[in-house]
């Protein structure tokens, strides 16, 4: 017999965040005052993350520092929550997250600034006396323009590579838009010694768009290479930064996960009910009877991520030497630089959207308002870009606070703008029970590259204000994101 259980995508839940659910009437309160939709981070949840990595460090004896990759989250809150830890750092992309790291109390040299860098976004990071994790080779010969020009003191760099290849085993990282190509290495050692009155070569990097574990293998072997290529010219580069991409466990149980996918294939292939609106594929289609192409979706079930995927990272062996890696890395006493955003941002925020309207589906049968719409479709006072999921490719359902009566249901969720393709997620999702116009529903673990990484003021929609949520005294207490500092929850507790 067919398995008729709805296909429920249960998110992962900490005890942190529940905490924070369960305070409904706070909740509505903060949307009836601030609108919807409504962005909460939870600063206090990154010293968790923060120590867990910490723990690898120390387990695998390895020294090094831990950046927090501020484009994953453009809160305020977070940035000076972690500025208040002496040993935390922060990777910088734009000129704009340089000033806000800078205001929000990090010394310079727990600053690394990394992407594509305007002459300005130069400028203040050789001003400021950050490192510069150059992305080019024409990107070095422009700060030591800059430099000479203002006569500014001698920064600190890497050099960021890309498009390694293992020796002896058939494994190539794929092409990058970022970084110089290794096979440049001497290049780029000859265009520091060119400008060494200007720059100062203090490690070099990666950073790989892949959750592959052999691919980042053959990445960080090459990197150990470079750095060995440094000392033999008379360096002292002593850093590796092997960038993020650590990975997220979004969902409670990796049955759902399994059970999803396989069914979705079958949807493609018609054998079973369509799961999607329009029946939209998630880059899977049917040609002919054959399923063809990949499924183009994060794999929202992670049994090891983020600081475990570290581990194992480190456990595995270099491809050419057969050695792990993060012994190769402790016998030439090199430092490990990590630039996590998602991972260090895991249960650390959630989004909260009020539903509009809610159509169709009720008793299994036709809504007389809305035509022949035997679907349940939910409309939320928020947009596609609002909660990025789909444009992620993460899937986890919503968590529904309201007082109606529990019960499953299945349905897809409508955004707010006048487009078709406004859709929260083009799969139907499982809630707890059928929302009523009013009701809230939230969208756990999103502080990571979700709740703001993409929303624009489209239809002149209002983007989400953003607030903080922490500890103390008797419960939770709030403030607007800009508002917060470190001293709150102290004196509270105090």
């Amino acid at each position: 017999m067919p398995d008729l259980r709805p296909l429920q995508l249960t998110p992962k839940i900490d005890p942190i965040t529940q905490s924070v659910l369960a305070e409904d009437a706070v909740l509505r309160q903060l949307v009836d005052g601030l609108g919807s939709p409504l962005n909460i981070v939870l600063p206090e949840a990154l010293d968790t993350n923060v120590e867990a990595f910490r723990a690898v460090y120390r387990q695998h004896r390895l020294r090094g520092r831990v950046y927090f990759a501020h484009k994953a989250n453009r809160s305020v809150a977070l940035v000076r929550h972690l500025a208040a830890d002496a040993e935390a750092g922060i990777d910088v992309a734009s000129l704009a997250e340089l000033q806000a790291a800078l205001s929000a109390g990090f010394a310079p040299e727990r600053i690394v600034a990394t992407g594509p860098k305007n002459r300005e976004f130069l400028w203040l990071a050789a001003l400021s006396g950050i490192i510069v994790n150059a992305d080019s080779l024409d990107e070095l010969s422009e700060l030591a323009a800059v430099i000479a020009a203002r006569r500014l003191p001698r920064a600190r760099i890497m050099v960021r590579f890309s498009e390694f290849a293992s020796h002896g085993v058939q494994l190539v990282s794929r092409r990058s838009r970022f970084g110089v190509p290794f096979a440049q290495l001497a290049e780029a050692l000859d265009r520091v010694d060119k400008h060494a009155n200007q720059l100062d070569l203090v490690g070099v990097s990666y950073h790989l768009d892949t959750i592959g574990l052999p691919e980042k293998a053959v990445a960080l072997e090459g990197c150990l290479a470079a750095l060995d290529a440094c000392r033999r010219r008379g360096g002292t580069a002593w850093s590796l930064d092997i960038g993020g991409g650590f990975g997220v466990n979004y969902l409670a149980d990796g049955r759902e996960w399994e059970r999803y996918t396989s069914e979705l294939a079958q949807a493609v292939l018609g054998r079973r009910a369509p799961m999607t609106w329009n029946g939209h594929g998630y880059g899977l289609r049917n040609e002919a009877g054959t399923l063809r192409g990949s499924l183009g979706l994060y794999p929202a079930y992670r049994p090891i991520s983020g600081p475990g995927y570290l581990d194992q990272l480190l456990r595995a062996a270099a491809p050419g030497q057969r050695r792990p890696l993060g012994t190769l890395l402790l016998d030439s006493m090199y430092d490990l630089d990590i630039e996590p955003g998602r991972a260090l941002l895991d249960q650390c925020g959630l989004v909260l959207a009020r539903v509009l309207e809610v159509r169709g589906g009720e008793d299994g049968g036709a809504n007389p308002d809305h035509g022949d719409q035997r679907e349940t479709l939910v409309r939320l006072d928020l947009n596609a870009r609002d909660i990025s999921l789909e444009e992620h490719g993460v899937l986890m359902d919503p968590v529904v606070i309201s007082a109606a009566p529990p019960g499953p249901i299945e349905a897809y969720l409508l955004g707010n703008l006048c487009l078709e393709s406004d859709l929260i997620t083009r799969r139907k999702v499982v809630l707890s029970r059928r929302p009523r116009p009013g009701d809230l529903l939230a969208f756990v673990n999103t502080a990571g590259y979700f709740m703001d990484f993409s929303a624009t003021r489209a239809l002149h929609q209002p983007i989400a204000r953003k607030v903080a949520l922490f500890q103390g005294g008797d419960g939770w207490s709030w403030c607007l994101d800009e508002h917060y500092w470190p001293v709150h929850e102290r004196a509270e507790a105090a």
